[in-house]
């Protein structure tokens, strides 16, 4: 479901000392029945688990499969556009205390670099030719006692023609590839006993 801007930026997540010149661009909540306070790891680790390109929706293959082929014939994926290239990774602003915290954590099928993690947020990120891009997941807690998992989307984007492609790729966005998203991720909440290797029925 999509949330305000302020649902992500109002929050005290450490992320809003290293993003200062970034613009929140999307806020998405997933849900997450009978969610604790301490399940967030529970939710990363069952999005990994199931979080494979043929877990995807055909509409979402399909966007995907143009994007990369239009990225390859314009260039914006040269490895000379990306991180530590073009721009500097986010890792290099965060302090001591985070620089080891993502070890080995990714999601297949994404090409996302990890960041950092905590115990209730964790921030990935991509660049390109076209804008610097983080993922920050949260774990927040609903009005209902429970939590419920949240993405926001902040950007940096590359000039002119980055602009304009977060605007041309906006429709896209919201109408495919979130939705799709939340049907993976919340399937990934509901199945995480099978995904984890326990025995659990869906909810």
């Amino acid at each position: 479901m999509k949330l305000p801007l302020t649902a992500h930026t109002r929050r005290p997540w450490r992320s809003h000392a290293f993003t200062q010149d970034f613009r929140t661009e999307d806020v998405w909540s997933f849900r997450t029945p009978g969610a604790g306070p301490d399940d967030f790891p529970v939710m990363l680790a069952a999005i990994r688990a199931g979080a494979g390109s043929a877990e995807q929706s055909p509409p979402a293959r399909f966007l995907f499969a143009v994007r990369w082929k239009l990225g390859a014939l314009l260039g914006w994926d040269r490895t000379d556009a990306g991180l530590g290239a073009r721009v500097r990774s986010l890792r290099d602003r965060l302090p001591d205390d985070l620089r080891e915290s993502a070890e080995g954590f990714a999601f297949e099928g994404m090409p996302l670099t990890p960041v950092y993690r905590l115990a209730d947020e964790a921030v990935l990120e991509l660049a390109n030719k076209t804008v610097h891009a983080l993922m920050h997941l949260g774990w927040v807690p609903t009005g209902d006692g429970g939590h419920e998992l949240r993405m926001a989307v902040l950007v940096k984007p590359n000039g002119r023609s980055g602009r304009l492609y977060m605007a041309l790729i906006a429709p896209f966005r919201h109408l495919v590839v979130y939705p799709a998203l939340t049907r993976q991720w919340e399937g990934a909440w509901r199945d995480r006993a099978l995904l984890l290797g326990g025995t659990a029925p869906r909810q």
